[in-house]
């Protein structure tokens, strides 16, 4: 869910039987014998676009959803943004996408349908979907409210759901969910604006409620500038810390202060600058996938501070032990956040006014936004204006 390529950070980080526990979540290329078909499991008519293999390239696409059973809501999709995750699973990039693959996992929409044991929505609300669209409900982490943990955790797209049948996101029409994975949008808050923080917003949120670092004062350093660093930097800032922003570049040093209201500005390039911030953060939240050196990050933590990793390199980074054990330092991570948290994150944003700075796109120019979005060249998130650009053939 989190992707940031460079270190400027210009791009982004149904119920039926329990699934057999022996099949993966992910990098599924079968499913196991249903007795009925997938229409007759999913009779509602449905249309997104979909990638159909690994070039990326998403067009129209017909398939259906399930009926809106007793627990679900339903819901007409009117955006959705686009996670570079999303990149990487159109072009099966971690090598575990089901095709065809229909992406989007920051989702907001308006309910239509609920259904007869549905106690937290009705027709008309303005809902979101994240990342989740099923777990367990019986592990230690479902019983904590982390979901997100869950062993059996089901994802909105490119996962395997409870019936046995591929689940698809949000690049399409409608939307069916159980409710206990659906989220309320607080009233003042930007739908288009919005859709990003049910992915972005909660994967900066978590790391800094989980490591103590939203005391007031907090000396907290946000690695990379883009789809997830500039919302670190809004909701620290909220909190009442004190942020500086890293970045290889000083390109972004304006916009980080006078725009996002950043503290401090340092480029991770420049030993002078370097040096004089060493030892004086709390926490750093490091946004980016790309490989990169972490000890001279490790180095500008205060004794007992705290790194947390958001980006997923694709090849492993060094990790050196002395200043972690003379410093009492710690490296951590940190995926997305549950349904409560998450719930939590977009009242903390609606008091707050915070929502992602955001480019609106037609569903026909989804394939270049991807490209675009390879290149880094967004500020911040591009969000598909479904309802409004989604035409069936």
């Amino acid at each position: 869910m989190t992707d940031e390529r460079k270190m400027t950070g210009e791009s982004e980080s149904g119920d039926g039987g329990r699934r057999d526990s022996r099949e993966p979540i992910r990098g599924v290329h079968r499913i196991r014998k249903m007795s009925k078909s997938a229409e007759e499991v999913h009779p509602k008519k449905a249309f997104g676009w979909a990638a159909r293999d690994t070039s990326g390239v998403l067009s129209p696409f017909k398939f259906s959803r399930r009926e809106t059973g007793e627990e679900d809501v339903a819901f007409k999709v009117l955006y959705c943004g686009i996670c570079h995750s999303d990149l990487h699973a159109n072009k099966n990039e971690w090598g575990s996408s089901m095709y065809p693959l229909l992406p989007g996992h920051e989702i907001v929409g308006e309910v239509t349908e609920v259904g007869s044991n549905v106690t937290k929505f009705k027709v008309g609300d303005k809902v979101g979907v994240g990342c989740v669209v099923g777990s367990c409900h019986a592990c230690d982490n479902c019983r904590n409210d982390l979901e997100n943990y869950c062993p059996k955790l089901i994802f909105t797209y490119n996962s395997i759901d409870h019936d046995g049948t591929v689940t698809y996101g949000g690049y399409s029409n409608f939307m069916v969910a159980n409710e206990h994975f659906v989220l309320r949008i607080p009233e003042g808050l930007p739908l288009d604006a919005a859709a990003p923080l049910l992915c972005a917003g909660i994967t900066v949120f978590s790391p800094l409620k989980f490591n103590g670092l939203t005391e007031p004062g907090t000396s907290i350093g946000v690695v990379g500038l883009g789809g997830l660093g500039h919302v670190a930097v809004k909701f620290a800032k909220a909190m009442g810390a004190k942020v500086t922003v890293i970045s290889t570049s000083s390109a972004k040093e304006k916009e980080a202060i006078e725009y996002l209201g950043a503290d401090a500005f340092i480029v991770s390039k420049n030993p002078q600058q370097m040096r004089a911030a060493m030892g004086t953060m709390d926490g750093i939240i490091d946004t980016v996938s790309a490989v990169h050196a972490l000890l001279p990050l490790i180095g500008l933590l205060k004794f007992h501070g705290k790194l947390v990793m958001l980006g997923i390199p694709d090849k492993p980074l060094e990790l050196p032990v002395s200043p972690l054990i003379f410093g009492r330092k710690i490296v951590t991570g940190s995926c997305i956040g549950g349904l409560k948290e998450t719930q939590e994150m977009l009242d903390f944003a609606a008091k707050h006014n915070i929502t992602a700075d955001i480019e609106v796109v037609s569903m026909d120019y989804v394939n270049t936004a991807m490209e675009r979005l390879a290149k880094g060249d967004v500020r911040y998130r591009f969000v598909i204006d479904v309802a409004n650009t989604l035409k069936e053939a």
